[in-house]
């Protein structure tokens, strides 16, 4: 009978054969060095939200008896950010923010601007041709709606 040393560094495993035990070291470091662990953490951080914060906004279309009434809840933004565009049946809000960030450090004799963009757009498809002069849109505490007449074709007779 052979009596073995109690391991209790391994969980009561066996021990890796020293070539094996190196290789899996190299590569748990190789996996969690810095610069190869940020760049795991972003792609993780993607999939956990592929979209960032904000990136889009609430649009709701509603058709009444007489028209189509589109809301868009764009809370924060001001009404010069806001772009609509009508394209044949289509109806595109986008809304556009642009950022300039200056820092000055005297004492490091630094200076540092930063530009940042964010665009966000949704587009609508209503089931006809869009008349752009009779459309009518209003912004008002952060709530755009957009009032769309429904354009009524004309009723032809069936002859026997």
């Amino acid at each position: 009978m052979t009596s073995m040393p109690p391991e209790d560094h391994n969980n009561g495993k066996k021990p890796l054969p020293e070539p094996f035990r190196e290789l899996f070291k190299s590569m748990n470091d190789f996996f969690t060095e810095k610069p190869v662990r940020g760049f795991l953490q972003s792609i993780d951080d993607f999939f956990k939200t592929p979209f960032p914060v904000g990136s889009g906004f609430h649009v709701e279309t509603v058709e009444t008896g007489n028209d189509y009434l589109i809301t868009a809840e764009l809370p924060g933004v001001k009404k010069e950010q806001i772009h609509l565009n009508i394209s044949g049946n289509y109806v595109t809000i986008s809304v556009e923010n642009k950022e300039l960030e200056t820092e000055e450090d005297d004492i490091n004799k630094t200076f540092r601007q930063r530009f940042t963009r964010h665009q966000s757009s949704r587009t609508i498809t209503l089931p006809h041709t869009i008349n752009e002069k009779m459309v009518k849109a209003s912004y008002r505490d952060g709530l755009l709606q957009i009032r769309i007449p429904q354009e009524k074709g004309k009723l032809i007779d069936i002859e026997d």
